[in-house]
C-alpha cells in the first residue's frame, strides 16, 4: 500500500534511538536479560513535589478541560522568570513563551514555521537524530558541520561562516550537546553569534534541554548576548533536568512574532500541552531545585565510573563527555573484524553484535553524524553500568 503513503513518510528516517530501544525491548519481552543504554532517558524517579502537585491539579478538577494554546499564563511567567534570572535573557516574558509537548514537539514546530521548499539550515555536528529529518521534512535541507574527537566534537564559527548560503535560514546545535556531552563555552557561543548577526535572516535555535546536567560550570544562552534575542529561538523542557520524560513538557523563548507562529501551527495541530503535565512542570521550575542537582551529581560521577571502565577496553577512544549523559566514543578500531557470524563493516554492525551477543544497546553514531561512533546512555545504575562495561569488554574482545 505505499501508493497511497505520501512521499514524506516514506523517505523519513525512524528515529534511531527508538529503533534500538524497540529491538531492545522485544528481546527483553523474549526473557533475554537487556541492558539497554540507548535512550536519552533518566532512571530517577519524578521528583516527589511534582507529582504531588500532578495528584493536586487532578483533585482540583480545574484543569480537565482544553489549555490555552500557549500554555497556561503561570506557567508562561514563570519559565520567562527562569530564563531572565538564570539564563540572563532579560527580554524573556510570557509573550515570548510557547509550552508544548516536549522539546522535540517544540523543534517540529520551529522548523514547520520557519523554512520553505529549498531552504537551508546548518547542523552543528555530531546532532541529535532528529534535528535534519524535521527539516527535510518541514521542506528544508540540512546542512552538516562537522566537529571532531580533537575538538571535543564542537564545530567552529570558522566553519559556520563557510556553511551560510543566501539559502540559509537558520543554525540549530545544542549544548550541553546531545550525543557527544559537550558544552560550547561563552566565547565559543560569542563566535557564533557575532557570525549570526552578520546575516539578516539567519535565526539560531539553541537547544538547551541539557542544562541542567552541566559539568563545567553556568550554561551560557546564546540568547543572553547583545543583538541576540531576536534571533534566537531558544528551546527547553523539562525532560532531562527534572526525569519527567513521560510527562510530555517542553517550551521555546522567541521573539513575539516567531512565538506567534508557533502558537498559530500548534493550534491546527495539537493545540496545548496536557494540563496536568503542566501544573506538574510548574512545580518543578518553580519549586525546590535539590532534587535536580542531586541527579546532576549522580551524573557526574557516573561519568567517571564509566570513563575508567571505557578506558580499560582496548580498541575504544573517547573524550570526556562536560554534560548530559552520554559517551560518544570511537569505534573505528573494531570496524573489519568479526565474531560468532558477525562481520563488523560499520558502527551499525557493531551495536546489533553488541546487542545479539553482549546484550547491551547502543546507538550507532552514523544517525548522529558521525559513523566512526557510538552512543552510549549513562543514565542506569551503577550496578547496570559495571556489568554492561563488563559485558561490553568480554564481547569486543573477541572480534578478530
Amino acid at each position: 500500500m505505499n501508493s497511497i503513503l505520501s512521499d514524506r513518510i516514506i523517505n523519513m528516517e525512524e528515529s534511531a534511538t527508538l529503533a534500538m530501544a524497540k529491538k531492545a525491548r522485544e528481546l527483553k519481552s523474549q526473557g533475554v536479560d537487556i541492558i539497554s543504554l540507548s535512550l536519552g532517558e533518566p532512571d530517577f524517579k519524578t521528583p516527589k513535589h511534582i507529582q504531588v502537585a500532578a495528584k493536586d491539579a487532578i483533585d482540583e478538577g480545574k484543569y480537565f478541560s482544553y489549555p490555552p494554546v500557549a500554555g497556561y499564563q503561570d506557567l508562561r511567567e514563570a519559565i520567562a522568570k527562569k530564563l531572565r534570572e538564570e539564563n540572563e535573557i532579560a527580554e524573556a516574558k510570557a509573550e515570548n513563551i510557547v509550552v508544548s509537548t516536549g522539546a522535540k514537539h517544540s523543534i517540529a514546530n520551529v522548523f514547520m514555521c520557519m523554512i520553505n521548499e529549498g531552504d537551508e539550515v546548518v547542523i552543528f555536528s555530531p546532532y541529535w537524530v532528529s534535528y535534519a529529518e524535521i527539516i527535510k521534512l518541514a521542506g528544508g535541507i540540512p546542512v552538516l558541520i562537522q566537529g571532531t574527537m580533537e575538538n571535543n566534537f564542537k564545530a567552529t564559527a570558522t566553519q559556520l561562516e563557510a556553511a551560510i548560503t543566501p539559502n540559509t535560514k537558520g543554525v540549530i546545535y545544542s549544548s550541553p550537546c546531545n550525543p557527544t556531552g559537550s558544552v560550547f563555552s561563552k566565547e565559543e557561543l560569542e563566535a557564533i553569534a557575532e557570525v549570526v548577526k552578520k546575516h539578516e535572516n539567519v535565526m539560531v535555535i539553541a537547544d538547551e534541554i541539557y542544562e541542567k546536567i552541566n559539568f563545567v560550570g553556568r550554561n551560557y544562552s546564546i540568547g543572553s548576548f547583545p543583538g541576540m534575542f531576536e534571533k534566537t529561538i531558544t528551546v527547553n523542557g523539562f525532560s532531562k533536568g527534572y526525569a519527567m520524560t513521560g510527562w510530555r513538557v517542553g517550551y521555546i523563548c522567541a521573539p513575539v512574532w516567531m512565538a506567534k507562529a508557533v502558537e498559530k501551527i500548534q493550534g491546527q495541530f495539537t493545540s496545548g500541552g496536557t494540563g496536568i503535565a503542566q501544573r506538574a512542570a510548574l512545580a518543578g521550575i518553580s519549586g525546590d531545585q535539590t532534587p535536580t542537582t542531586e541527579m546532576a551529581n549522580a551524573y557526574l560521577r557516573r561519568r567517571g565510573l564509566v570513563l575508567n571502565l571505557l578506558r580499560d577496553i582496548p580498541g575504544i577512544k573517547t573524550h570526556v563527555p562536560e554534560g548530559a549523559f552520554y559517551f560518544f566514543p570511537d569505534v573505528t578500531a573494531f570496524f573489519g573484524k568479526s565474531a560468532k557470524g558477525h562481520d563488523v563493516k560499520d558502527a551499525d554492525d557493531l551495536c546489533l553484535y553488541l546487542l545479539a551477543e553482549a546484550h547491551v544497546s547502543l546507538v550507532t553514531g552514523a544517525a548522529f553524524g558521525a559513523p566512526e561512533c557510538i552512543r552510549l546512555s549513562y543514565a542506569a545504575s551503577d550496578e547496570e553500568l559495571v556489568d554492561a562495561m563488563g559485558r561490553m569488554k568480554k564481547s569486543l574482545g573477541e572480534l578478530a
